[in-house]
């Protein structure tokens, strides 16, 4: 990917400083944003292999700061060759307990996994198609497809997600792919900070008896991108067949 351009919202965390590694050693030039993580961010880039990579502040819900940073992507670069849609928000509240799921939560999470994708596609359309094989890849979740996860908006809004990726794949082809890249439970040093007991039976409920690494999604991405080209509008499941059980 020497020469490429590669843009990561939400590229601090967890999943998103792997998705960034893996693409800065295969040769690309990555650009990510991070919201309240400075130190994670300054740490990431510091340890990225190759030049030129850097990271930006986003408020990722913000469309106009979205423009601003792809106007800035364009002039230091004059490209961007892959957009990954990695920024997102979520909160534990139990199925069950509808009230306690109220406006704001549901607001925020839409806001914040949904719209600043879209958003954020809408921003960086005009360079991703420039050279006719853009790629957005949005990291969604199985969480969409089995309903279960941290709470019920969170579920909708990757199902949403997905359901965003096939639209916009047929609707922004050939010049732009877009594929989700949907984990199950990811061993990130949150979910490591989790009741060890919780952990150990969300690993035993997944047929390959573990849960994915960060790695292992970070370098999923980069397949899409290298490797997977004829793949479009389709939900790539990183998840130990965890469905299944």
């Amino acid at each position: 990917m020497h020469g490429q351009v590669v843009v990561v919202t939400g590229g601090s965390g967890g999943i998103g400083s792997q998705i960034c590694q893996h693409f800065a050693q295969a040769g690309a030039t990555v650009v990510f944003t991070y919201r309240n993580g400075r130190d994670a961010a300054e740490r990431l880039l510091a340890g990225l292999p190759g030049k030129a990579h850097w990271s930006k502040r986003v408020a990722v819900d913000d469309s106009e700061a979205l423009r601003l940073l792809a106007a800035e992507v364009e002039s230091k670069h004059g490209r961007c060759d892959v957009l990954v849609n990695c920024a997102g928000i979520t909160r534990f509240v139990p199925h069950a307990d509808l009230d306690a799921l109220d406006d704001q939560i549901i607001d925020d999470i839409f806001r914040v996994n949904w719209r600043s994708a879209f958003a954020a596609v809408r921003a960086f359309r005009l360079l991703l198609k420039q050279r006719g094989s853009g790629l957005v890849v949005n990291i969604s979740s199985i969480a969409g497809v089995t309903g279960m996860g941290s709470n019920v908006a969170y579920c909708a809004s990757k199902a949403a997600m997905d359901s965003m990726t096939k639209s916009l794949a047929r609707a922004l082809a050939p010049e732009i792919r877009v594929v989700s890249v949907s984990p199950g439970l990811v061993d990130t040093d949150f979910v490591k900070g989790l009741d060890q007991t919780w952990r150990d039976e969300q690993a035993a409920r997944t047929p390959l008896r573990r849960l994915a690494t960060a790695g292992e999604i970070g370098a999923a991405v980069v397949a899409v991108a290298t490797t997977l080209k004829y793949s479009n509008g389709c939900i790539i499941p990183i998840d130990g067949g965890r469905p299944l059980t």
